[in-house]
């Protein structure tokens, strides 16, 4: 369980692979709609799209062991367990957001979002 000031840590400091994940994404989007439409790529081809799958994978892994729950890869979709009020609730970081500024209970989901 993370208060929110531990979980806005935990971002800070799992930021930079979140950030290689956002790259290497992207990277794979272009490799594979090259590869479906052409043939071929400037990114690689076949083993490149394996490696990067790879990478992605380790990379959720990485974050999963951070106990982090991952609920969302385009965009990245963050959830930080924790307690408000004596009520269990996710921190809640979506991709484009600078902190962690919303939560939802736990039994809620993302339409529960609310302004910390």
């Amino acid at each position: 369980m993370f208060s929110v000031d531990e979980a806005r840590q935990r971002l800070h400091a799992v930021l930079p692979r979140i950030d290689e994940l956002i790259v290497l994404r992207a990277d794979l989007a272009e490799l594979r709609a090259d590869l479906s439409t052409e043939g071929s790529s400037p990114l690689g081809g076949v083993a490149e799209a394996k490696a990067l799958e790879a990478r992605i994978y380790s990379l959720l892994e990485y974050l999963s062991g951070q106990k982090i729950q991952v609920k969302g890869f385009a965009p990245v979709l963050l959830d930080f367990p924790g307690e408000r009020d004596g009520v269990p609730v996710l921190w809640c970081w979506l991709e484009g957001d600078s902190d962690i500024t919303w939560y939802h209970r736990s039994d809620c989901g993302f339409p529960g979002r609310r302004r910390i």
